[in-house]
């Protein structure tokens, strides 16, 4: 290690070996859009919090810096959406595959284990990326399995 700290491939390689679920992010400003992340947090129960973590380059964070977005969403993905994942990280996938719903004016992902709205909170530079904390305001959620992520592939529980 040094005094810069650990390069970041090796913070890559290091971090992948922590098993996540797998959520897109939904915010809407002049369309919905959504970005896959698997850098999600509960932070409190009382309040009730939540933390994504977006990078500086994508096109997500320049829009929940809007003052005008007051919202999000966080999509927990079961394990038969996969190909959703692919899609808002950016790999091919049609667009009229994604089962968009809206509450109350927010797009979230139908299917999913879980459906978070948030109300931004606080947002927080963090070197490369920008974490915004999300007051929950509503949720939903099954009993599905997830899609966990691991070692930089996918896998199902079970």
């Amino acid at each position: 290690m040094t005094d810069t700290g650990l390069s970041p491939q090796e913070f890559r390689q290091t971090l992948g070996r922590f098993a996540s679920g797998v959520t897109i992010i939904t915010a809407r400003g002049d369309q919905r859009r959504g970005m896959t992340a698997s850098a999600f947090v509960s932070v409190s129960l009382q309040p009730p919090l939540i933390l994504v973590s977006v990078d500086t380059r994508a096109h997500m964070h320049a829009l929940l810096l809007q003052d005008d977005v007051t919202h999000f969403g966080v999509n927990v993905l079961s394990a038969t959406q996969r190909h959703l994942s692919d899609h808002f990280a950016g790999r091919p996938g049609p667009e009229d595959q994604v089962p968009w719903f809206e509450h109350e004016g927010l797009p979230l992902i139908g299917g999913s284990v879980a459906q978070l709205v948030c109300r931004k909170d606080r947002v927080i530079e963090a070197g490369d990326h920008t974490l915004f904390l999300g007051f929950v305001e509503y949720s939903r959620y099954t009993d599905d399995d997830p899609l966990v992520y691991f070692r930089g592939q996918y896998h199902e529980l079970g």
